[in-house]
């Protein structure tokens, strides 16, 4: 029969976290941390997000209603990466002043440029989710490690007193067992808030492609609109000339 010590014992979680071990102690903190820094990122990446979708969905509206690139330039300020996008075409349109007739190789450039800057957003907004894959990966095999230490101290413990019985053994196991269960608390939101963050990142790289659309239409258009007028100005300067030579 246990002892009316070991009937009267709680077994609460914060009870085993106090009668458990220095080293199992250390990994539940660790884990316990871990789960914070994981709501922490969600809630810190969410807010981001709605921001920054707002912000493109606004710069989205403003590039669809401008008629030229200098014209969109002044509206998208609000807007970090739309702002970009439209200095990166007009600076490279810029560059590109004393060949004219190059339109298609503006064009590759432009897109090329673009590319580029849509890449280094993907990987902005995904800046602190890889943190969330691993808590996600180790958090278990934490939890598991702070699980056979403590069953190790239990057996140790067993041994010393040449007690088997289960009532003497339970509260080290299960303190053991603790610890495994905060590796899976801490790992199981790790993995759902990665997926959901890498979703949301999805939609925005989706949602800055789109300006980059919208950007290279501004372009095309202010090409066709040059070509249209130097094809004019050269008309006019043949017939001038035709008409000199007359």
């Amino acid at each position: 029969m246990p002892s009316a010590a070991l009937l009267s014992q709680s077994f609460s979680p914060w009870d085993m976290f106090l009668g458990a071990g220095a080293i199992v102690q250390g990994v539940m903190v660790i884990l316990a941390l871990a789960s914070l820094l994981s709501w922490t990122v969600l809630i810190a990446k969410s807010v981001e997000f709605i921001r920054l979708k707002k912000s493109l969905k606004q710069a989205d509206s403003i590039l669809e209603d401008a008629e030229t690139l200098d014209g969109a330039e002044a509206y998208t300020r609000d807007c970090r990466i739309a702002h970009t996008l439209v200095m990166a075409a007009e600076a490279e349109r810029t560059r590109s002043h004393d060949i004219p007739d190059d339109t298609e190789g503006l064009k590759e450039r432009i897109v090329l440029h673009l590319e580029r800057l849509e890449a280094a957003e993907g990987r902005r907004l995904m800046r602190g989710t890889g943190l969330l894959a691993t808590i996600g990966a180790t958090s278990p095999f934490v939890g598991l490690f702070g699980t056979v230490w403590g069953i190790m101290t239990s057996f140790t413990g067993i041994a010393a007193t040449k007690a088997t019985s289960l009532a003497v053994v339970a509260p080290g196991i299960a303190e053991a067992l603790l610890a495994t269960a905060l590796g899976l608390v801490a790992a199981i939101p790790a993995v759902v808030i990665y997926n959901h963050l890498a979703r949301q990142c999805a939609g925005c790289r989706a949602q800055v492609a789109d300006l980059a659309s919208l950007v290279m239409r501004l372009v095309s258009r202010d090409l066709g609109r040059m070509q249209s007028l130097m094809a004019k100005g050269q008309v006019v300067r043949l017939g001038n000339r035709s008409v000199g030579a007359e």
